[in-house]
């Protein structure tokens, strides 16, 4: 049975305090508040579970949400938010960003830093919580993407969207290993939705200078599994200076050298989430994508992800229980 949390049957009097309570039992730790100063939030919370991923539909009247640094010390789990408005607006600020989402529209914020939203109006929301750890992006990514209204028109959006609102409308129908598999796929169209917005992103930049960058971006994916690919090579492939390769990449918000570990780990963690009878082993995993010492290679995974490459195959291709 799909649990349900309603202030209906509480006194007005004790609705502020049942909502935040509400509120940091089933979602995070957030600071409630109303524009009416004492006048009460009414709403009801739905709770669902899809493999790793955790749902919540919520409906309330006009309140606003401030998630800080003190909430953020009290959270034990880490997680990215996909946000699909049902009804009403949620105005979203993160990362310096601010986005009014309509009905119809995506948006993410992330738990691990501070965040504001404003729900101007009464509202239905569906949050889809993807724990940290299952994500294979990087920080600088996901900053991209929170506090943006996504488009849904076109693209991976238009993709993301109605299988979110499917998958939350039967989450009770699937079987632990289906729900496993359907979480994963949540992640790997969320990871093809950050890369869009990246692309996007960058489309505004210089053409000529855009143009070497996707070449050389190129290049490092297809030396990936050469353990002496270094920045002095890729300069050379690209009759260019290792010093103007370094300029290029000021813009790119990584250096050359961490994007090559970067897109390694990414390649690793991707093959190590696949399931299958005969799984190779993490050191040939590893050592097929550039990395010659195995220890060198968990450490810098850890590093990344949170967890050790054992431990993220695990939770990508264990069923949920």
């Amino acid at each position: 049975m799909t649990p349900v949390l309603t202030t209906d049957a509480v006194s007005e009097s004790g609705r502020p305090d049942h909502w935040r309570t509400v509120t940091a039992t089933v979602d995070i730790p957030t600071a409630i508040t109303r524009d009416g100063g004492d006048t009460p939030v009414t709403g009801r919370f739905v709770t669902a579970q899809v493999g790793y991923l955790r749902i919540r539909t919520v409906e309330a009247d006009p309140h606003q949400v401030s998630h800080r640094a003190q909430h953020i010390a009290r959270s034990t789990d880490r997680f990215v938010v996909i946000g699909v408005q049902l009804t009403g607006r949620t105005v979203l600020t993160q990362d310096g960003r601010r986005a009014d989402v309509g009905r119809g529209g995506l948006f993410v914020y992330d738990t691990a830093r501070p965040f504001f939203m404003d729900h101007p109006e009464p509202f239905a929301a569906r949050l889809v919580h993807v724990p940290r750890r299952a994500l294979a992006l990087p920080d600088e990514d996901l900053r991209r993407v929170t506090a943006t209204a996504l488009g849904t028109g076109d693209g991976c959006g238009a993709v993301l969207r109605p299988f979110l609102t499917t998958l939350t409308d039967s989450a009770g129908a699937y079987s632990p290993a289906v729900a496993t598999r359907l979480a994963s796929s949540v992640v790997d169209l969320f990871a093809v939705l950050v890369a869009e917005v990246i692309r996007d992103d960058r489309s505004g930049a210089d053409t000529g200078r855009a143009h070497l960058v996707t070449r050389i971006r190129d290049h490092i994916d297809r030396h990936l599994a050469d353990p002496a690919l270094s920045p002095e090579d890729i300069a050379k492939a690209h009759h260019i200076s290792v010093r103007y390769l370094h300029r290029l990449f000021e813009g790119e918000d990584v250096t050359v050298g961490r994007l090559v570990q970067r897109r390694r780990l990414e390649e690793c963690a991707r093959e190590l989430a696949l399931g299958g009878r005969d799984l190779p082993s993490v050191a040939s995993v590893a050592q097929r994508w550039g990395f010659v010492n195995p220890a060198h290679f968990s450490r810098v995974f850890r590093g990344a992800y949170g967890v050790s490459p054992r431990e993220w195959r695990s939770l990508r291709t264990a069923p949920a229980r």
